[in-house]
């Protein structure tokens, strides 16, 4: 990896997008997309609390007390992008519990990694309503069983009105995938190059993910193009790093992909 990179690394830092976009034609791999807020999990509460227990004061009940629903904040129009209040709300209207028990993130915790929030397109009977419902498409990857899971959400009624699962689809990482991806391959041994480009560059020792910037390239098998650990990658979700140094050069790390959903690494033959 050493000798690569000191060779073509003028070449990736001065024409990194043409270089990328060439590599993706070459060997079939989808480039990444912009992802992510911040994760949020949860419902929607509402309703009414019980009857409070008699006090002292003479064994009175005091009357049940209708608890106010969750403010739905900040509310866009139209076509308008999703506001924060919107995608937050959206997320948590779509996370079942039974999806945040059962479900399992990158990281191998509780509850599905959550990819993204869009404005989903309006029903065909509604493109001309200018009070049409707004609603949102909330997308959701299982790790526990490498599912992909996309949820609409009406954000004026509050009800999920359709959920889709499908296996086998990779959308582009969110920015904790790429995060995990990296955590993994500096704790790997195939992450000695790695480390040891990043201290040439630097002068320092590689320990976490926090000192690179990252973009990422999920990875597809390619029959005969990887070691036979890899050949799962597609129903799996593995990915190839183009880590940089903040404020300093790319290294090429194109020979490395790592599996999230084994959280194993491996090197490319050839």
């Amino acid at each position: 990896m050493r000798t690569t990179v000191r060779r073509h690394l003028g070449k990736v830092v001065a024409g990194t997008a043409i270089a990328v976009a060439a590599t993706a034609v070459m060997i079939g791999i989808t480039l990444p997309g912009t992802a992510g807020a911040d994760d949020t999990a949860g419902g929607k509460s509402g309703g009414t609390t019980g009857q409070a227990a008699a006090g002292d004061q003479g064994g009175v009940v005091r009357p049940g007390v209708v608890e106010r629903a969750p403010d739905e904040g900040e509310k866009g129009k139209g076509s308008d992008p999703l506001t924060d209040d919107e995608m937050k709300r959206a997320e948590r209207l779509a996370l079942s519990r039974q999806q945040l028990s059962a479900g399992e993130n990158v990281e191998g915790e509780r509850g599905p990694q959550r990819l993204g929030v869009e404005l989903a397109a309006p029903e065909a009977d509604e493109l001309d309503d200018p009070d049409a419902p707004r609603r949102a498409e909330v997308t959701f990857y299982d790790y526990k069983n490498d599912t992909l899971v996309t949820k609409t959400v009406n954000l004026d009624t509050g009800k999920v009105e359709n959920t889709g699962t499908q296996r086998g689809v990779q959308p582009p990482l969110s920015p904790e995938e790429q995060t995990e991806a990296a955590r993994l391959l500096i704790a790997d041994p195939l992450g000695a190059g790695l480390k040891a480009d990043y201290k040439d560059a630097t002068g320092k020792e590689l320990t976490s993910p926090d000192q690179l910037l990252l973009a990422s390239m999920v990875y597809r098998a390619v029959p005969g193009a990887q070691p036979a650990s890899l050949d799962p990658c597609g129903e799996h979700r593995c990915v190839r790093l183009l880590p940089k140094v903040k404020n300093g050069p790319w290294i090429d790390a194109r020979s490395l992909v790592i599996d999230l959903s084994t959280g194993k690494v491996a090197k490319l033959d050839g």
